[in-house]
């Protein structure tokens, strides 16, 4: 590994527009080699002093959940902030399935705001991540319908193209793109034969003055093309890069094939010990694989949470809701308190402010569970649950401790209460782990 190349100054920075997909990419800077730390909001000076020494610096947000203008208040001082460390590239990390729409997570709202502090006009976009099973060929998006499953254009996988806030019903990442007010050009994967020629074939598109360049992610191979292309361009001139995780895989494989990183060895990924004291989970999400994940969660008492009283704000409710998981944790038994799956409740959840809402509401519960228990493990299911729930704690920093499941992080929270510093989060999306990943978060991997 080159000393020279991690010289104390941060290389990276990205928002994560869901505090689940944010956890993924603070995974991947980490066993990359990259000393990383996620901030959940723009830390002040004592924070990154505790922090030490970056190459990669995270914030968490909820942009993906959000309006236009509740998005410019979100990521204008974000911006900022990652403007004052005149990091080469920075990464607005979004989901591996590109679920946005015109009126809520609007990538092209989002690639505007950032504009405002990044003049580069070249906008790498990165679909696919492969490790897990999300592909991007001449385009097209394509997904593993769950862990394991057939791989699927994304406008027929069984959960995305009926999403209850942003369906997917455009698998060309260009006609979908274009809905949210973005002009995008491809590169498609059989031009990485070349990687010299590559650079030109880049050159071509930026004349058009598009607003990003889709990069086609067919395999693992593809990824150090990309990066070394995207690393060069930075060192001309900051950039913003937009997609998964896979944009940080892509640095790092460049990265390795430039010698400047140790690229992984089986087995460095750190085991996961089992929990030291009762595991309390917060299933806000109603995809079919959580579903699964709760059907398979044999060890954990479960409660079914009525989301319209919680979105009502009903106190008698919320507070014999918390008085029940709480006694169950003091007893030593682990909980789950999730949302039931039930038409009616799919109903409810359509639109995006009741999402919201019950996103705001699982916080607040998760909140006041954590002031009445001490707990040492928590894991949130949903990606706007996860958010939310989070921004509602007093926690001002995340560092990653291992991987329970593919795209699924087990962090380390920090923060200046006692009684949350040092408390074990689980946050996984909707579409996120395997069957067993709940019996895994109490188990460990080890």
């Amino acid at each position: 590994m080159s000393t020279s190349f991690l010289d104390g100054r941060p290389k990276l920075a990205f928002y994560g527009d869901d505090f689940t997909g944010a956890t993924d990419t603070l995974a991947t800077a980490t066993l990359a080699g990259l000393r990383s730390l996620l901030f959940l909001r723009v830390p002040d000076a004592a924070q990154r002093q505790a922090a030490g020494p970056l190459d990669c610096v995270g914030i968490a947000g909820a942009a993906r959940s959000m309006d236009a203008a509740q998005m410019h208040a979100e990521l204008m001082p974000v911006a900022r902030f990652f403007a004052s460390l005149d990091v080469p590239v920075t990464h607005y990390k979004i989901c591996s399935t590109f679920d946005s729409a015109p009126h809520i997570g609007n990538i092209g709202a989002a690639l505007r705001i950032w504009r405002e502090t990044i003049a580069n006009p070249f906008v790498p976009m990165l679909g696919g991540q492969p490790n897990l099973r999300r592909f991007c060929l001449f385009s097209h998006l394509f997904a593993a319908e769950k862990a394991g499953g057939e791989v699927v254009r994304i406008d027929r996988h069984p959960t995305m193209r009926c999403h209850p806030v942003t369906p997917m019903n455009e698998s060309d990442l260009r006609q979908h793109l274009a809905h949210q007010g973005l002009a995008v050009k491809a590169v498609h994967y059989p031009q990485y034969l070349d990687p010299a020629a590559l650079e030109g074939q880049v050159d071509a598109l930026g004349q058009a003055r598009p607003d990003a360049v889709l990069f086609d992610v067919s395999s693992q191979a593809d990824l150090a093309v990309i990066g070394g292309l995207v690393w060069r361009r930075a060192q001309q001139q900051r950039l913003l890069a937009i997609g998964a995780s896979s944009v940080v895989q892509a640095l790092a494989a460049g990265w390795q094939a430039c010698g400047w990183l140790d690229a992984p060895r089986p087995g460095d990924a750190a085991r996961i010990a089992p929990a030291r004291g009762p595991v309390l989970v917060l299933a806000g999400s109603l995809s079919p694989i959580t579903a699964l994940q709760i059907g398979a969660a044999r060890s954990y008492d479960k409660i079914l949470l009525d989301a319209q009283r919680l979105i009502d704000r009903d106190a008698s409710y919320l507070e014999a809701t918390v008085a029940r998981i709480a006694d169950g944790l003091r007893q030593g038994r682990d909980m789950l308190a999730c949302t039931a799956a039930h038409q009616g409740q799919r109903q409810l959840l359509s639109t995006g402010s009741a999402s919201q809402q019950l996103a705001h509401a699982c916080g607040e519960l998760l909140r006041r569970l954590l002031q009445a228990v001490p707990l040492t493990r928590v894991g949130v299911a949903g990606g706007d649950t996860s958010s939310h729930a989070l921004k509602a704690l007093d926690i001002w920093g995340l560092s990653y401790l291992g991987n329970l499941s593919a795209g699924v992080a087990l962090c380390r929270a920090h923060a200046d209460l006692p009684q949350l510093d040092g408390v074990e989060l689980m946050l996984k999306g909707g579409q996120m782990g395997d069957s067993d990943l709940f019996e895994l978060l109490r188990n460990g991997t080890g």
